[in-house]
């Protein structure tokens, strides 16, 4: 079973998008981090890799996806309440961001997303009864 998850996502701005990520909330791991890569810190075990596109480049034999134009991965991240599914949302957007979908309300569940500045789609959702969620 592993132990942690690093998901690696190529950016076009590596400062624009530390500046637009920091705005949301979250920190990166200096030791991690340099001209081409960092490593923005999610929760305990979980870490996003931004790398720009040539240094993402390094790592694939294909070709790197624009997603702009295509989806390539769907990131989603379950949070604390409704209230914080829509306040990042509101930032993202604010730090120049964008949103592809209206909130959903499941009942059980309450979710809407953004993209970022590279148009990754981050999909937040709140779960009523998930381990460590208010209802």
């Amino acid at each position: 079973m592993a132990s942690q998850i690093f998901v690696n996502l190529p950016v076009a701005d590596l400062e624009a998008s530390i500046a637009f990520f920091t705005r949301l909330g979250f920190t990166f791991n200096p030791e991690f981090t340099d001209d081409t890569a960092t490593c923005m810190i999610i929760g305990d075990n979980i870490f996003t890799m931004l790398l720009t596109r040539e240094r993402f480049a390094e790592f694939t034999p294909l070709p790197v996806s624009d997603a702009h134009a295509v989806t390539e991965v769907l990131v989603a991240l379950a949070l604390e309440s409704r209230e914080a599914v829509d306040a990042m949302v509101r930032e993202a957007l604010a730090a120049g961001g964008s949103t592809y979908n209206d909130p959903q309300d499941h009942g059980f569940m309450y979710g809407h997303g953004f993209q970022d500045l590279d148009g990754h789609i981050w999909e937040l959702v709140h779960m009523t009864g998930a381990p460590g969620s208010t209802a």
